[in-house]
């Protein structure tokens, strides 16, 4: 008889994931065991393999549920019916602010997807070719001229602007989140000359030209 789930299960095994993120990204997948997991959680190791199997089981769990938000944050984003400038500019600010609110799962994504099986990992790498796409489609709307074998080069320069933003960015710094994304914004569309002058919008709604 299979054995029933608890009904706090779901906030445990969140729970579990939280901390098992910040473990691997604080120490790296591979250095960390699930006995310092356990301990994080307060639980003994049976327990938590009630919830999950072995380390791997919970890496791509990590990784997938996090994708899975950046995966929505483009259909969200895509369902505005924004013009392409604008479309950039508020998927740039939102990945950012998921970036720096789960910056455990952030890293764990960028650093340790490796250490999964090939199955695992082609489902991750899957949808994160899913999410390049929807960045690639975009900068091709905006730049028409620019050759096809370019596109995805450019687009991965943009990744690499925001990927390890938060690595170094602090929140109580001179420069906040919305702030920073905006500097991203201005410097892969305008270069280092348009940084500082706003976005388009906010040049419009001061009546500057755009």
């Amino acid at each position: 008889m299979a054995r029933t789930k608890s009904p706090n299960y779901e906030a445990q095994q969140q729970n579990i994931l939280e901390n098992a993120a910040r473990l691997f990204a604080e120490q790296s997948f591979p250095s960390a065991s699930i006995a310092q997991l356990a301990e994080l959680c307060g639980m003994s190791k049976p327990l938590l393999y009630h919830y999950y199997r072995d380390k791997s089981h919970l890496l791509f769990d990590i990784a997938d549920t996090y994708v899975d938000r950046l995966v929505g944050i483009v259909d969200e984003a895509a369902r505005q019916g924004l013009p392409a400038d604008a479309h950039l500019r508020l998927l740039i600010e939102r990945f950012m602010e998921e970036y720096a609110s789960s910056r455990h799962y952030h890293m764990v994504l960028v650093q340790d997807v490796k250490f999964l099986g090939e199955a695992d990992r082609l489902k991750v790498k899957a949808k994160q070719a899913g999410v390049v796409a929807a960045f690639a489609e975009l900068i091709a709307r905006l730049r028409p001229e620019l050759p096809a074998a370019q596109v995805k080069p450019v687009t991965m320069t943009l990744f690499g602007m925001m990927n390890w933003t938060f690595t170094w960015f602090r929140a109580d710094g001179a420069v906040d989140r919305q702030g920073m994304a905006r500097i991203v914004s201005q410097l892969f569309l305008h270069g280092v000359y348009g940084c500082g002058e706003g976005t388009d919008h906010e040049r419009a709604s001061e009546g500057g030209p755009r």
